[in-house]
């Protein structure tokens, strides 16, 4: 029998869009744009925020 996973949240700090490719302004040797890549700090680069009990308090 299929087991169905809940959809998870979409990070609020991105809205799902989690890596975005940034143009430096510069061009490499063979004249392509140097870019870098970044990721989204609030959810890690996976779009989607945890659960609460993901979230849960250790020890303390």
């Amino acid at each position: 029998m299929p087991q169905h996973t809940l959809p998870r949240p979409i990070c609020g700090h991105c809205d799902g869009f989690p890596t975005v490719t940034i143009t430096t302004g510069t061009r490499t040797p063979n004249g392509q744009r140097q870019t870098i890549t970044a990721h989204c700090p609030a959810c890690r680069g996976t779009g989607h925020t945890t659960t609460p009990a993901a979230r849960a308090r250790v020890g303390a």
